[in-house]
């Protein structure tokens, strides 16, 4: 059966559903697809929010970059700690700003 959703997961998001060896993923693709499309809106949300801190707080990327991931990571986040990793280095890329290092 073919798949009809257009919507292409990078291959750095598909990382963090695959099994150690990287040849399978360990939840359904549309599953998968799903936690894509809300990760990467929240980047792109976040993108403005993120240049307004730094503007009006002075504070580095890296400053910003944690604080963001720091609160992605809160207790009533929806998304996994993996995932708001990938929310925060998808910003950075968004913003042009150095990504902070993978863990």
């Amino acid at each position: 059966m073919e798949d009809p959703n257009q919507i292409e997961v990078p291959p750095s998001f598909t990382a963090l559903f695959a099994s150690p060896s990287g040849h399978r993923l360990l939840q359904p693709m549309p599953v998968v697809r799903e936690r894509y499309e809300l990760c990467e809106d929240l980047a792109q949300m976040l993108t403005e929010q993120a240049s307004s801190v730094m503007f009006k707080s002075g504070r580095t990327e890296r400053e910003v970059l944690q604080q963001m991931q720091l609160a992605l990571t809160g207790p009533e986040s929806v998304v996994e700690p993996a995932e708001a990793a990938w929310v925060v280095r998808r910003l950075a890329e968004l913003l042009a700003w150095e990504a902070p290092p993978a863990d």
